[in-house]
């Protein structure tokens, strides 16, 4: 056993002083020459990507001072762990957009690849570049039984878009089935492609919760494989998180918000859709892609080792999600979308509002260029309508939002030069005529 005595030697390091006191200033100076390391926005990153746990780091730093420190190693180590922090300490580390770092070198949007890691990463995926490799023939058979030949470019382009840091796309997924399909079998095979550059999350606890969304920094992609079907009652947390295309304002439990890169995208797997309370606006849905899954054959007998027959195919899924990358950048992020994932999206936002389907309620109302109604008139049918129809009526300010919001599409105009029934002039809408006459409400005089 070696003795713990210090001795003065040539071959000491530079940061043992006399006395057996190991400067942990210079200790770092030291490290940080012969580590590649930085620490940024309360992460270390190497040319591994992001450190997720900090305990290898500091098995190496003991490593290095086991043979010179005799008493309170622990706290040693965790001193420089500190001090490391602060000398590794870089102000801005901008995510890199047009390249993918692999666990054998870094592949360019181009296709060329350049083997090693030369330098310190934000993300590196676990899977190798392998452009020999053979097709992901389970990968793509899974696929072919899930979901609409038409649609399976669309979920391509999409785990494509999941391997660079990019907000570009704008869309979140979601992938709806009426349970059984298999679906979030997607989900074991996507943590075998990303590694710890994925997250299990949940977009209702992303929708509520303020610090939901510092949880995401430095993720590629989170997947919520099993979303709840409550609407949720605010949708701004998750728009910013789809739309992000820069720094955001991140704040973490009982510590100050500060500014982070945001580049999560969020993939969603449900038997419903993703409804929201109150947001009506044609942005919520705009932004996501909504596919449907085929439906389970009653005859089919699963196989219980799928998802890691995929898994095993992670090199030839990834050269599959990049030709959907490829594919996704040369038509400038604008994603490949069937009628089918069309009419899906158009009918979830219809769902949610049943102001649309009003619209077309001939029997109430009419578009007619020389019409016109007031806007108390137009609420107090369509509130008839929904109740003929056991519906529930939006509220009054959301009905008119709903209409401003659709004026180009049904040809109306708002204005303030409306007639109403007593003759003075009231806000309304020309381009529309009211079929039904609004009830008269009771008169209290005698």
């Amino acid at each position: 056993m070696k003795s713990k005595t210090y001795r003065p030697s040539s071959n000491d390091p530079v940061w043992l002083e006399e006395g057996h006191r190991i400067n942990e200033a210079v200790f770092c100076e030291t490290f940080m020459s012969t580590h590649k390391i930085i620490f940024c926005n309360g992460s270390f990153f190497t040319e591994d990507g992001r450190v997720t746990d900090e305990m290898p780091l500091r098995s190496m730093i003991y490593e290095e001072l086991r043979d010179y420190a005799s008493s309170n190693v622990a706290r040693k180590v965790g001193n420089i762990l500190d001090l490391l922090k602060l000398s590794a300490q870089v102000d801005n580390f901008r995510p890199v957009t047009n390249c993918i770092h692999l666990a054998n070198g870094t592949l360019h949007l181009d296709g060329s690849f350049q083997e090693g890691k030369p330098e310190v990463v934000r993300n590196r995926l676990p899977v190798r570049y392998n452009p020999a490799v053979a097709q992901p023939v389970h990968w793509l058979r899974f696929l072919s039984a899930l979901l609409y030949p038409e649609d399976i470019p669309t979920v391509q382009e999409f785990i494509g878009y999941c391997l660079i840091p990019s907000n570009k796309g704008q869309r979140m997924m979601v992938l709806k089935g009426r349970g059984g399909e298999g679906k979030s079998q997607i989900g074991v095979v996507l943590s075998s492609l990303f590694g710890t550059n994925m997250k299990d999350g949940s977009i209702g606890k992303i929708s509520e919760n303020r610090f939901a969304r510092a949880d995401l920094e430095h993720i590629l992609l989170c997947v919520d494989d099993d979303m709840r079907m409550e609407a949720l009652r605010q949708t701004n947390y998750v728009k910013s998180i789809v739309t992000a295309q820069g720094q955001m304002d991140l704040e973490r439990k009982g510590k100050q918000s500060y500014q982070g890169w945001m580049y999560a995208r969020l993939l969603a797997f449900s038997n419903g859709d993703l409804q929201a309370l109150y947001d009506r606006s044609d942005g919520f849905y705009r932004r996501q892609l909504v596919l449907t899954t085929k439906d389970k054959p009653a005859d089919r007998i699963d196989d219980p080792d799928i998802a890691e027959k995929m898994a095993a195919e992670a090199e030839g899924i990834f050269l599959w999600a990049f030709e959907g990358l490829q594919r996704l950048v040369r038509n400038s992020f604008k994603f490949t979308e069937s009628d089918r994932a069309r009419q899906n999206r158009e009918l979830v936002k219809r769902d949610n509002n049943n102001f649309f389907d009003f619209m077309e309620a001939e029997d109430y109302i009419r578009l007619k260029a020389d019409a016109c109604v007031s806007s108390k008139d137009l609420y107090t049918i369509y509130k008839m309508w929904c109740e003929e129809n056991n519906l529930v009526a939006l509220k009054a300010r959301s009905f008119s939002d709903a209409v401003i919001a659709n004026l180009k599409k049904y040809n109306l105009e708002h204005t303030n030069n409306i007639l109403n029934s007593a003759g003075r002039r009231v806000w309304g809408y020309l381009g529309i005529e009211a079929l039904v006459r609004p009830e008269m409400p009771t008169s209290s005089w005698g």
